[in-house]
């Protein structure tokens, strides 16, 4: 009974052991990822609705047309996904790849399946490839949210 509580245990809290000298030093290995990442798509969706009402009060009360604006929102929205990716990764405090591509994948997924179930459309060619770079975009700011996350603790 003792054994299987044992075996219970690591299979639910998924520590890892680390054996340093002859002591024995209990690592959390990926506990909290889903708490990063659900940091990391509400960052993403907070910056997106931000961008989003600046947009259109640009487009309402300024003679700027849309198609003059393509280009900036697409600049914004790598930066959305980047800082969301940040967020992720410096949340997580490792494995920012994952962390950010996680959030990068969870973005996309809600947004495939708003696409697909509310305006019953798939996506095109240009939106998937659209779509790839975000999540590498989400990544490099989960590497980069890591790292300046794990530094910030060093020098204090």
């Amino acid at each position: 009974m003792i054994l299987f509580r044992k075996v219970y245990e690591y299979a639910c809290t998924k520590q890892l052991l680390r054996t340093v000298g002859r002591e024995r030093i209990p690592i959390e290995e990926s506990k909290n990822f889903g708490t990063a990442v659900l940091y990391g798509v509400i960052a993403v969706f907070l910056f997106a609705i931000v961008s989003s009402v600046i947009f259109s009060l640009i487009l309402r009360f300024t003679p700027t047309g849309e198609s003059s604006l393509q280009f900036i929102i697409t600049g914004v929205s790598f930066i959305t996904l980047f800082l969301g990716g940040f967020v992720s990764g410096g949340k997580g405090k490792q494995k920012g790849w994952l962390v950010g591509g996680l959030t990068g994948i969870v973005y996309t997924t809600i947004i495939f399946l708003f696409q697909f179930l509310g305006m019953d459309s798939l996506f095109s060619f240009e939106e998937i490839v659209y779509h790839v770079c975000y999540i590498l975009t989400a990544m490099m700011g989960g590497i980069l949210g890591v790292n300046i996350s794990t530094t910030s603790k060093r020098a204090a």
